[in-house]
């Protein structure tokens, strides 16, 4: 089962999807971070932060900034993916990303978890509502980053947008 959630930042998007990967019950729960630190000591603060409240609810951590397709994930697993558009940017910008095949590379990936995964949910961000005019490289991220959430959207049992902490069902084909 693949459970898409968006919403925009701060809605309580990752809170609802880790509840959502603790109600299939027992099993080995993976949590795909996404998130490249870089040299910000901030950021390994809240990476580890965020690590240790995860490990508290038995979630192991993997780290994956590109080639997801290449990930190696125990098969039968619950699996978290956080956050789509940090791995949409890996795979854009990074040097060991794809570049231009982003889109493919992004979807490959999330095939492959599919195959693996007794449920895969995948966090992503709600960022097309701002209207504000970005630079051509940005304009393609968002481009690249919506052909993604489409296809996932298309190829998702279930969509939840979290407002306001709110979960609101976009689309539902589970029970």
């Amino acid at each position: 089962m693949l459970h898409v959630v968006t919403g925009g930042s701060g809605s309580g998007k990752s809170a609802f999807a880790e509840d959502r990967i603790l109600s299939f019950g027992p099993g080995r729960r993976i949590y795909i971070a996404t998130m490249y630190p870089g040299k910000d000591e901030e950021n390994f603060r809240r990476i580890d932060r965020h690590r240790q409240m995860r490990a508290q609810k038995q979630f192991e951590t993997l780290e994956c900034y590109t080639r997801l397709a290449e990930l190696e994930v125990p098969a039968g697993s619950q699996i978290l993916l956080e956050c789509m558009s940090n791995l949409v940017a890996n795979e854009q910008y990074m040097e060991s990303g794809a570049g231009k095949d982003t889109v493919r590379a992004v979807t490959d990936g999330v095939e492959h978890l599919l195959r693996k995964a007794a449920n895969l949910v995948i966090v992503t961000n709600e960022v097309f509502s701002d209207g504000i005019t970005y630079d051509s490289y940005t304009v393609e991220y968002l481009q690249f980053l919506a052909a993604v959430n489409r296809w996932l959207g298309a190829r998702a049992d279930c969509v939840t947008e979290v407002v306001y902490g709110i979960p609101v069902a976009v689309k539902r084909t589970d029970n």
